[in-house]
């Protein structure tokens, strides 16, 4: 698992990473201006709360049911950040995921984040940003309660789509993001910084 307080050092690495540049699409494409909006009319189940920023859904868990409405509103990729054994425990996901997906017609991408076995790393947001330049329609990105999502998100806008850090990082923390917790702990605002 990654500790919350490798994520500057993470952000940092994705902003100095030499092999990166942004997409050649517009920004209104896949992101805009908008704040993220709560999406309080889904029907079927999702693990936490489901954000639509752009034309990007940010969730934790769907359940079958929601992958289908979800389809419907005009998802046609699936970007699943579950690790393979959180994918795998029929306990927690009673369906294969990905054969519903590709049932639907829609796309599914696997970028596994967590644990030793799959850090977070830059990477991940060349896969995403490939993902979102080759689908048009709108996309779910997910994880069990959407941080691990959020976070993928939030890199992205960063790298791709040239918001600052702390645009982007208002943008999470809008959706389940939340203030680092050593600022909460010491009642003052904290203050995500790059390193060079």
């Amino acid at each position: 698992m990654v500790h919350k307080a490798a994520i500057p050092f993470v952000l940092a690495l994705l902003m100095t990473h030499p092999g990166f540049s942004g997409c050649d699409h517009d920004r209104e494409d896949v992101f805009n201006q908008a704040p993220p909006q709560k999406i309080e009319d889904l029907e079927a189940d999702v693990d936490g709360d489901i954000y639509l920023d752009g034309r990007v859904y940010i969730s934790g868990q769907p359940s079958e049911e929601a992958i289908e409405e979800l389809g419907r509103r005009g998802v046609t990729v699936v970007v699943n950040t579950r690790t393979p054994a959180e994918v795998e425990d029929r306990e927690k996901v009673p369906f294969d995921e990905e054969k519903i997906v590709r049932d639907l017609g829609m796309s599914y991408v696997s970028i596994p984040l967590g644990g030793e076995d799959y850090p977070y790393n830059p990477e991940a947001v060349q896969q995403l940003a490939e993902a979102l330049s080759t689908e048009k329609g709108r996309v779910l990105i997910h994880c069990l309660y959407g941080g691990r999502a959020a976070y993928l998100w939030v890199a992205y806008l960063i790298q791709n789509e040239g918001l600052s850090l702390e645009e982007a990082m208002a943008r999470g923390e809008a959706m389940v993001l939340k203030p680092h917790p050593v600022g909460r702990l010491l009642d003052r605002p904290t203050k995500l910084v790059f390193v060079q």
